[in-house]
């Protein structure tokens, strides 16, 4: 089962799901706003590929942060602004047989999702 997670009205998240519908692939979506963001996939999301991929740092969430905020962003301090501020992870992630997929790409996602 393929597991898309972000927040349902991002432009991109709706892209990817309608991108999923239109393969005809079943899926279960998370929406951090409702459900909240699961604390172990973050976890696991930060360790296997870095804060700095983790985080959308393109968003307005990102520029609303501080600057000294932002300058000082590690790891920790990403987990921390992402439990408070779901807006912040990139979207959407995507879990499938094991394979991790980090925003959308057409491309990427048809050839790991196939």
């Amino acid at each position: 089962m393929i597991t898309v997670y972000g927040i349902r009205n991002c432009d991109t998240v709706r892209k990817a799901r309608a991108w999923l519908d239109e393969h005809g692939m079943q899926y279960r979506f998370h929406d951090y706003k409702k459900d909240g963001v699961p604390a172990s996939r973050l976890d696991d999301w930060l360790e296997r590929f870095g804060w700095e991929t983790v985080i959308n740092r393109r968003g307005m969430s990102w520029r609303r942060l501080p600057a000294e905020e932002r300058e000082a962003m590690d790891t920790e301090r990403a987990r921390k602004a992402a439990l408070d501020n779901a807006s912040l992870i990139k979207r959407p992630i995507v879990e499938h047989d094991g394979e991790t997929l980090v925003g959308f790409d057409a491309e990427a996602w048809q050839e790991a999702l196939q």
